[in-house]
């Protein structure tokens, strides 16, 4: 069984603060955003919603990619969100089917 990574964008509920992280489990990370349940700050800025989302086979490719990320400005993290999520849907629902 491959394994699957994934570098993700969060936002609060009125997309003013974005959060990228990267994960092995993207519905259990979610969901401890979204419950507060490690302090820091996710839980200071209320991010909850899951804005977009990539998966990889490697960790490696993983982290690179979330490390670019990182690098962007807003402008252009905006853009990658509304090229597949044009309006800032939260997706967490349609990754736990």
């Amino acid at each position: 069984m491959n394994r699957q990574y994934f570098v993700y964008l969060m936002t609060t509920p009125a997309n003013k603060v974005l959060y990228i992280g990267v994960t092995n489990h993207l519905a259990r990370r979610i969901y401890e955003h979204r419950e507060g349940m490690t302090p820091g700050f996710t839980k200071r800025y209320s991010v909850t919603k899951l804005v977009y989302f990539e998966i990889f086979n490697q960790p490696d490719l993983a982290i690179a990619r979330e490390k670019q990320l990182k690098s962007w400005s807003r402008r252009r993290k905006n853009q990658l969100v509304e090229s597949k999520n044009p309006h800032w849907e939260d997706l967490y629902k349609a990754i736990l089917v």
